[in-house]
C-alpha cells in the first residue's frame, strides 16, 4: 500500500518568540495535501542571520553549523518516516508525520489525551545565569554565603568550557541533554583538562549540574532529569587533620615575618576553635559572649554556610591571640577580632608555613596545610579528647551528626588505649590467658 500524496517541509523563525538575547525559536512546518503541523527544531537563531530561501543560518559560528545540521537531520527524518507510513497507509496526515517523529502512536490526537509538547526553550547557561542571580540577591540579605557563589559561578564557567570543547559552541539546549553529557563533563574534568580535578571534585561539579536540572523540570523546562541516575556519592574528600605535635611545631615557630605571624596566629585559632575561614573573618567582638553565672567567654556566630549557631568557649590560647590583635590598625578600623588575608592569600601563605615547619602532604589526596583542615583538627582534638559527638556538632555549626562523623578519626593511640584495657581484661600481667570464672 502506497499513496501518491506528495510532502512538503518547511523550516522557518518565529520572531514573535524572541528571547532577551535576541535569539528567535526555529520550527519546521510539515504540509500534506494543503494541511500543516508545526514541529519545534530546539534551536534557536538571530533573525538577521536566517536565511530565507535556502532555510539555513548564515552565520559563520560553530553553534550556527550544529544548528544546520540539526535542520537537515529533522529533514531527513521526516522523508524517511513518511515514506514508511506511505507504505503502511493509504492516507498520510501532517499529524500522523509529526507523531511518529515525536515518538507517539500515529492516531494520536492531543485534542482527547493532552500533553506537553511546546516545552520552553532554553539553554544550559542560561538557566545557570538565572540561579546564580537569585542566589546573588540572596546573598545581598545576608540569606547565602558569598563564598557559596564563588562556587556556583565557578561551576558556571566550568560547564561553560566544557561546551566549547566537547560541542566547539557556547551554548546547548535543555532539550540536547542525554546522560552521556554528564560522562563526558565527568572525563573531561578528570582527564581532559591541563589540571584534572579529583573524583571528588568532579562529581561535585555533576552535583550541582544535576541540580540545576531538577530545578528545570520543576519549571517544565524539561519532562526528566537526563542525568538522574549518574551516580556522585562515594569517594568523599578526605581531609587529614594535623597531629598536636604538628600544631605545636607551627605555634611555637617564630616566622619574623608580619603577613606569616598573622596567618600562623589565625590557622592557631582556627584549631582551637573550629571556625570555618569565612566565619573567623566575619568574627567581631560582638560575636564575644559571657555565658553563665561564671561569665565564662565564649565565641557565638551563626555560620556562613548554614545559617546554624556555632558556640565555642574560649580556650586560653584562643584568648591570647585576640589579645594580641586588640589594637591592629586594620582590626580596629574593620571591626574585627583578626587581620584576615584574602581566601587565596591566606591558604598561600600557609604553604609557605607548611614548608618552614616541614609539614608534607601525607599521600597524594592530601592538598597539606589549608584553612579547612584546621577545622578537621580542631574536630579530631575534641573527639580524641572525650568530648562528645554532639558537643562537637554544636561547636562545628553543623546542621547534622552525621555530617560530623566525618570528621572522626581513629588514632593509633586511641586504639592502644582500648587494647590495654581489652588486654587487661582477658590476660594477666604475665600474658597469660585468664580463666573464665
Amino acid at each position: 500500500m502506497k499513496s501518491n500524496q506528495k510532502l512538503l517541509i518547511m523550516f522557518w523563525i518565529k520572531k514573535s518568540k524572541a528571547t532577551k538575547d535576541g535569539k528567535a525559536p526555529l520550527y519546521a512546518r510539515i504540509t500534506i495535501d494543503g494541511e500543516d503541523e508545526e514541529i519545534a527544531v530546539s534551536r534557536k537563531c538571530h533573525p538577521e542571520f536566517w536565511d530565507t530561501d535556502i532555510k539555513r543560518v548564515t552565520e559563520s559560528s560553530a553553534e550556527a553549523r550544529i544548528t544546520n545540521l540539526s535542520i537537515a537531520e529533522i529533514e531527513l527524518n521526516l522523508e524517511r518516516q513518511f515514506i514508511v507510513l506511505q507504505s503502511q497507509h493509504e492516507k498520510i496526515t501532517p499529524l500522523m508525520l509529526k507523531n511518529v517523529y515525536l515518538g507517539l502512536p500515529v492516531n494520536f490526537d492531543k485534542s482527547v489525551t493532552p500533553i506537553v509538547e511546546d516545552k520552553k526553550e532554553t539553554t544550559l547557561l542560561e538557566v545557570y545565569t538565572d540561579f546564580i542571580n537569585r542566589f546573588q540577591k540572596q546573598v545581598i540579605k545576608g540569606k547565602r554565603s558569598k563564598e557559596t557563589l564563588k562556587h556556583w559561578n565557578s561551576a558556571k564557567k566550568k560547564v561553560a568550557e566544557f561546551i566549547k570543547f566537547q560541542y566547539s559552541a557556547t551554548e546547548v539546549n535543555l532539550l540536547d541533554i542525554k546522560f552521556s553529557f554528564a560522562e563526558k563533563y565527568y572525563d573531561y574534568m578528570t582527564l581532559e583538562v591541563d589540571k584534572p580535578l579529583s573524583e571528588v571534585s568532579a562529581k561535585g561539579h555533576i552535583k550541582k549540574l544535576k541540580q540545576i536540572l531538577k530545578g528545570c523540570v520543576s519549571k517544565e523546562y524539561i519532562t526528566k532529569n537526563p542525568i538522574q541516575d549518574f551516580k556522585c556519592s562515594g569517594g568523599e574528600k578526605d581531609v587529614e587533620p594535623l597531629e598536636m605535635e604538628q600544631v605545636q611545631r607551627i605555634y611555637y615557630k617564630d616566622f619574623g615575618i608580619t603577613r606569616l605571624e598573622e596567618v600562623k596566629d589565625a590557622f592557631i585559632f582556627q584549631c582551637f576553635t573550629g571556625f570555618a575561614y569565612q566565619d573567623v573573618y566575619a568574627l567581631s567582638r560582638e560575636n564575644i559572649i559571657k555565658v553563665g553565672n561564671t561569665g565564662e567567654l565564649w565565641l557565638i556566630k551563626d555560620r556562613g554556610k548554614t545559617k546554624v549557631s556555632e558556640m565555642v568557649p574560649i580556650l586560653p590560647i584562643v584568648q591570647e591571640i585576640i589579645d594580641k590583635y586588640k589594637n591592629h590598625p586594620y582590626c580596629i578600623a574593620n571591626n574585627c577580632l583578626l587581620p584576615i588575608n584574602s581566601n587565596a592569600r591566606y591558604n598561600g601563605y600557609l604553604k609557605e608555613i607548611a614548608d618552614i615547619c616541614g609539614i608534607l602532604p601525607i599521600n597524594e589526596d592530601d592538598h597539606g596545610l589549608g584553612t579547612h583542615k584546621a577545622r578537621h583538627t580542631f574536630a579530631d582534638m575534641m573527639l580524641n579528647n572525650g568530648v562528645p559527638l554532639e558537643d562537637v556538632s554544636k561547636m562545628l555549626g553543623h546542621k547534622s551528626i552525621r555530617t560530623t562523623q566525618r570528621y572522626c578519626k581513629v588514632r593509633k593511640h586511641r586504639i592502644s588505649e582500648n587494647m590495654g584495657k581489652v588486654k587487661s581484661i582477658l590476660f594477666t600481667r604475665e600474658g597469660k590467658l585468664k580463666e573464665v570464672s
